[in-house]
């Protein structure tokens, strides 16, 4: 009886061994896929972007002198989702994805500063108090950076409203967190940052304290530029770099369309003729004129489309439309990498993994685990096995 016993317990050992064998194979897999499709996959697409060149060398009379390069990256249109819009799922897929990306860029990049161009938030014209705290604290645990790395933020209009959702409330929370700077120099390069919401013209308090700001900030611009040349019509204080700005905004200068844009990462041919608004889509013909005139950028940032785009203003003035750092917005999001000196720039763009990538390769492994369970199990025949003996039929014969 005994004996019969010990049988029995064999024979129902070799199925839980086998049962074992395929959870263990199960759980491999699993874990494999995942771990390279939420983080190597983002070390693989970064690690083939790298800074483009520039000139370092700039002639002063007879003598060639070396500039120091900023290392700069931009980002537009990051959209967190707040409490009303959005599935949980969604907010949590998509912070995940960028906060993966943005890590593993500064970890592999080592940008000097990080400039983002606006729409941060996908609900900050409308969050509540307590909202506003909780997307704050998600970005800074997204975008957290060392204190070596400087973050620079321009508002956008779903950070503070479009213009007719606009009030100092807004503006001032934004800019509590993300500070009220227009100019910031380093390594003798000056950035302007707009805030191209408060653009409109109609000559609001927070329309017209904006164009102040500029007009100042237009003023100290000049005065460098003058006084680098012997004029000393500014009179003393601190003066900036003489370099010509480098202009950053959430809104694009004014466009009719995106019709002479290109690209993989451009507006879909079918989106490229539509006429933009003035002050909705693009800023007005007047505000362009106006930045253009006031600042005298040597290069233009923007954001606000979510799609690419590079044109030319008066033949000479080049701007980039930089697309959007989600994958809600995108399959292909992508930032922009500057090596910038005082005297000269050059940029490169650097793509983030493809969603459809991903997604192809998760249902692939799906497809492979239901075939290796059902193969396991005897209802599936095996490929190899199928292979073997059709090989050796052939044989035979």
């Amino acid at each position: 009886m005994a004996m019969i016993e010990l049988g029995f317990g064999r024979q129902n050992f070799h199925p839980l061994k086998r049962k074992s064998s395929l959870l263990l194979k199960l759980i491999a897999v699993v874990f494999a896929v995942l771990l390279f499709c939420e983080f190597l996959i983002y070390y693989l697409a970064i690690f083939q972007c790298n800074w483009p060149e520039v000139k370092t060398t700039a002639s002063d009379g007879e003598q060639a002198t070396r500039e120091p390069v900023l290392k700069a990256m931009f980002l537009a249109d990051t959209h967190l989702l707040g409490e009303f819009l959005g599935h949980w799922l969604d907010k949590l897929r998509r912070e995940w994805q960028m906060e993966r990306a943005f890590q593993t860029a500064l970890w592999l990049l080592q940008p000097e500063v990080v400039f983002i161009l606006g729409d941060i938030f996908d609900e900050g014209k409308w969050s509540t108090p307590e909202a506003w705290v909780d997307d704050v604290e998600r970005f800074q645990k997204m975008f957290r950076h060392p204190s070596h790395v400087q973050l620079k933020v321009v508002a956008g209009n779903h950070d503070i409203g479009f213009h007719y959702e606009m009030n100092t409330y807004k503006v001032e929370r934004f800019e509590k967190v993300f500070s009220s700077e227009r100019l910031f120099s380093w390594k003798g390069i000056n950035f302007v940052m707009v805030n191209s919401v408060a653009l409109n013209g109609d000559g609001c308090g927070i329309c017209s304290e904006t164009e102040a700001e500029l007009i100042e900030v237009s003023h100290r611009l000049n005065c460098s530029r003058e006084q680098a040349r012997g004029s000393s019509r500014c009179g003393p204080g601190p003066l900036l770099p003489t370099s010509a700005p480098v202009l950053l905004q959430h809104y694009p200068l004014y466009r009719r369309s995106d019709a002479n844009c290109s690209g993989e990462d451009a507006a879909p041919p079918e989106e490229r003729d539509i006429p933009f608004k003035e002050n909705y889509d693009v800023l007005s013909q007047e505000a362009s004129q106006k930045l253009l005139w006031w600042l005298q950028p040597r290069l233009v940032l923007s954001g606000h489309t979510h799609s690419a785009c590079e044109v030319h203003h008066g033949g000479r003035v080049p701007e980039l439309s930089v697309p959007s750092f989600s994958w809600r917005n995108r399959n292909n999001p992508s930032f922009i990498m500057g090596s910038i000196t005082p005297t000269d720039y050059t940029l490169s763009k650097c793509y983030l993994p493809r969603e459809d990538v991903v997604l192809i390769i998760y249902c692939g492994v799906v497809g492979f685990l239901v075939v290796l369970t059902l193969t396991h199990f005897g209802l599936l025949a095996s490929p190899f096995l199928s292979g073997l003996n059709l090989l050796g039929k052939r044989k035979t014969r």
